[in-house]
């Protein structure tokens, strides 16, 4: 055997002595009962009604759901035919609507399937939006979407592939812009 080879041969020792301990140490396994654990509930609720107040004592926002369910560990609640209205500046109630709702511990809240979105504000510039999907930012007061959306107001039909909008400022920007269509009232 050559210096070559035996040196070759020290080397390859000396790298496996040094990695040999990590490989013999046990990994952690979660356990499955974790896992498992995990999916189920805390808390369900039927036929569910909640109202949040503001700092002031002014309503927030109400929830109501044909079922809620409460994922503590995973850090999330899913509603089922939610009904959720939004208090902003109390002057300005949006009400949502939707098929499910997930309620995140960072105050989002998503919306999807068949949502609809009504101003409770007959006066408003916008009256109603519908979507399949929108998320709610309960801590900014502001929805996003980027599905497909329609808004109508009065007199108006507008067509977008998503929207932002701030629901105490009443400002609204289209992600994508695809069809407006404008009917003035006839007067009477």
């Amino acid at each position: 055997m050559n210096r070559v080879t035996l040196c070759i041969i020290v080397l390859f020792v000396i790298a496996l002595a040094l990695s040999l301990p990590g490989w013999l140490s046990q990994e952690e396994v979660m356990v499955d009962s974790q896992t498992e654990e995990a999916w189920v509930p805390n808390y369900q609720a039927s036929k569910m009604r909640s109202t949040l107040y503001d700092k002031l004592g002014l309503i927030n926002h109400q929830v109501f759901a044909q079922k809620m369910e409460n994922f503590d560990l995973l850090g999330f609640t899913l509603f089922k035919q939610p009904s959720y209205l939004l208090f902003a500046q109390s002057l300005h109630p949006w009400k949502v609507d939707a098929q499910e709702g997930t309620l995140y511990e960072d105050q989002r809240i998503q919306f999807e399937t068949d949502v609809k979105i009504t101003s409770l504000d007959v006066q408003g510039y916008i009256q109603v939006i519908r979507t399949n999907f929108v998320e709610v930012n309960l801590a900014e007061k502001t929805m996003y979407s980027d599905q497909p959306v329609e808004i109508i107001g009065p007199n108006y039909v507008i067509n977008s592939n998503g929207f932002t909008a701030s629901l105490e400022t009443q400002k609204y920007e289209l992600l994508d812009h695809v069809k407006t269509v404008y009917q003035p009232s006839v007067p009477r």
